[in-house]
């Protein structure tokens, strides 16, 4: 394993687990007892964990973040890693699909890839929506409120509409991934439109790059377990012990 590949992997365990041991993190990692210590005490300097006598804890378990970046900022970030998410999670739509594609830089990102022009596709992203029509694909939009940071369609219509349909998949975008907690996001009612997606898919995946394991914000939407992943880097065996991770 690449040292900053462990490295990552020991923060998302201390954050899951909150108080760890040397011990513990030589187990499961496969690593020297020298190893370990040098190892947090790097990931100590640059503030990522907190090392203590015998082990480590958690700097940011206890936070819940509830700010929700704009779909500008969002899409600036970790663009290399959205890439290559977006581009294996569009090569998993065939003919015969009917599919969600959530509100999201990663999921928006995704359509760009697209080729199969015989799927139905519906969105509850203004953008994405545009960006569908664009490619000539079959495209609906959910009706209801739009929120401008997001630029996302919210709302109890919005619900109302969703659980009208039955798709066979679901493309998910999450703020934080957490064992715990599950797939979260600030706000309330994106967070219910979220769930109601996930509720009427066949099979749900979330997109997500790396920085959103260990992450909790304000609301969960799907339990860790209901969703698989597509992620950029290999994760602790605590998530990929509860649900299907595709690394790409």
């Amino acid at each position: 394993m690449l040292t900053h590949t462990r490295r990552d992997r020991i923060v998302d365990y201390i954050n899951e687990n909150n108080t760890v041991t040397v011990q513990e993190l030589m187990s499961e990692f496969d690593a020297s007892a020298a190893t370990i210590r040098r190892d947090l005490s790097v990931l100590h300097d640059e503030k990522r964990i907190l090392k203590v006598f015998g082990g480590a804890t958690a700097i940011t378990n206890s936070d819940v973040n509830t700010f929700e970046p704009t779909m500008k900022a969002k899409s600036a970030l970790n663009i290399d890693e959205k890439d290559r998410i977006s581009r294996y999670a569009a090569s998993l739509i065939y003919d015969d699909d009917f599919v969600y594609i959530d509100s999201g830089s990663t999921t928006l990102e995704m359509i760009k890839y697209i080729e199969n022009t015989r799927a139905k596709y519906i969105t509850n992203g203004i953008v994405h929506a545009k960006k569908l029509l664009e490619k000539n694909l079959n495209t609906m939009i959910i009706g209801g409120r739009c929120k401008v940071s997001t630029e996302a369609i919210i709302g109890p219509d919005c619900i109302d509409g969703i659980r009208k349909y039955h798709f066979t998949k679901a493309f998910m975008g999450t703020n934080g991934i957490s064992v715990t907690a599950g797939f979260t996001t600030p706000d309330v009612d994106e967070a219910l439109v979220k769930e109601e997606a996930v509720k009427h898919a066949y099979i749900s995946y979330i997109l997500a790059d790396h920085t959103k394991f260990g992450q909790v914000s304000s609301v969960t939407f799907a339990d860790i377990t209901s969703c698989c992943i597509i992620t950029d880097r290999e994760v602790s065996k605590n998530y990929s012990s509860k649900t299907i991770i595709k690394v790409v």
